[in-house]
């Protein structure tokens, strides 16, 4: 199915069901990935969807919200937004020095919820989100471990290839003579090593599935249980490296995302966390939330919308 058959497709499944509705005052969308841009509320505009319908930073299937959105926005006469998309950069300059010239760190991570995560966090515990420190540890299919100082993402590790700890389908920080060796030794092209490092490494990769639960079940086996340490063990470090970006000055840790959900997960990861005072546990993620929030949080004026250029 092309690009465009998909948006008609997707148009078609929604338009009816929100012409049922009495009335409503905005949309909001999933952002796909975009140029590296502050967080915040998009209203969705051309430049944006010329960037998406062009695939420009990325062929992600996410391109498609704002695209559907803003043909749904123009039929019933209200606003489209995106909040936080994936491309979301905030980081300080020197975290993104990476050691090679030519190449510099990405900000690439679960900055929708991670960034409504905090804003939780701050309204329930009563903390200035303007004054405010945390960890967070987004943990579902790829892991996304932020420092987030007063609201914004400082340092994080790349989400999706190159940084951080392995997680259930991504490689991770990789050994550089190893990953050399491998592309070399086996000719691998771009696609394929992208493909490998991206969704069959991690967990899957060394034991063959992504399915958690059945994981956990496993773990009476002596090598199910030695990479399942090594996971914890890499997350704990990251942790540690973000303690270190905010000084050590830190309000809480939160946990988020679908892992977050296995309690004997959890109990292991702060099993080596004692320099953390306070932790916070969100399961799931709250991306509807997330969009919800951000978009009512514009239409009633606390928050400025941002136009994307």
């Amino acid at each position: 199915m092309s690009f465009q058959q998909q948006v008609t497709s997707l148009h078609n499944d929604i338009k009816p069901f929100l012409g049922q509705l009495n009335t409503f005052d905005a949309i909001a969308s999933r952002g796909g990935p975009l140029k590296p841009l502050p967080g915040g509320v998009y209203k969705i505009n051309k430049a944006m969807i010329r960037d998406y319908q062009n695939q420009t930073y990325s062929k992600h299937p996410s391109n498609l919200g704002a695209i559907l959105a803003n043909k749904l926005s123009k039929e019933f006469s209200v606003p489209a937004y995106i909040v936080d998309p994936v491309s979301v950069d905030e980081m300080i300059p020197k975290a993104k020095i990476s050691g090679v010239p030519t190449i510099e760190r990405k900000s690439r991570s679960h900055a929708l919820n991670i960034k409504f995560c905090v804003y939780k966090a701050s309204t329930e515990n009563n903390i200035p989100i303007e004054k405010s420190n945390f960890i967070v540890a987004h943990l579902g299919g790829g892991f996304s471990i932020a420092a987030v100082k007063r609201g914004r993402i400082i340092d994080v590790n790349d989400a999706l290839l190159g940084m951080g700890p392995f997680s259930i389908e991504r490689a991770g920080a990789l050994p550089l003579s190893g990953l050399i060796d491998l592309i070399y030794d086996n000719s691998i092209s771009k696609e394929e090593l992208t493909e490998l490092l991206s969704k069959n490494s991690g967990l899957k990769g060394y034991l063959g599935t992504n399915n958690f639960k059945e994981i956990e079940k496993r773990l009476n086996e002596k090598d199910v249980q030695l990479i399942y340490e090594a996971m914890i063990y890499q997350i704990q470090k990251e942790i540690g490296a973000m303690f270190a970006a905010l000084n050590g000055c830190v309000d809480a840790c939160i946990f988020t995302g679908g892992l977050a959900k296995s309690h004997r997960l959890i109990n292991n990861l702060l099993s080596n966390l004692c320099f953390i005072d306070q932790i916070i546990i969100y399961p799931g993620s709250f991306e509807l939330d997330a969009l919800a929030n951000g978009v009512y949080r514009v239409m009633s004026g606390q928050l400025n919308q941002k136009e994307y250029t």
